[in-house]
């Protein structure tokens, strides 16, 4: 009985510091680089310039007669 609950206590404690892990990256551990929203994801990586550009070619080439 007492290996039942040190692997419970093994678990719990483990499930604990993932939570607690996850939650700290959240809210604290933002690196200038990192997604606003925490996710991870490359949402720092869009060039908004390089986007603007392209959009505005696209409607250059639009707006020429064929």
């Amino acid at each position: 009985m007492l290996i039942q609950e040190l692997i419970i206590l093994a678990l719990f404690l483990g499930a604990a510091f993932y939570v607690g892990r996850r939650l700290w990256q959240s809210f604290f551990a933002k690196s200038e680089g990192a997604c606003p929203k925490g996710c991870g994801g490359a949402c720092s990586a869009i060039n908004v310039d390089a986007l603007q550009r392209t959009i505005e070619k696209a409607q250059q080439q639009k707006q020429q007669p064929a």
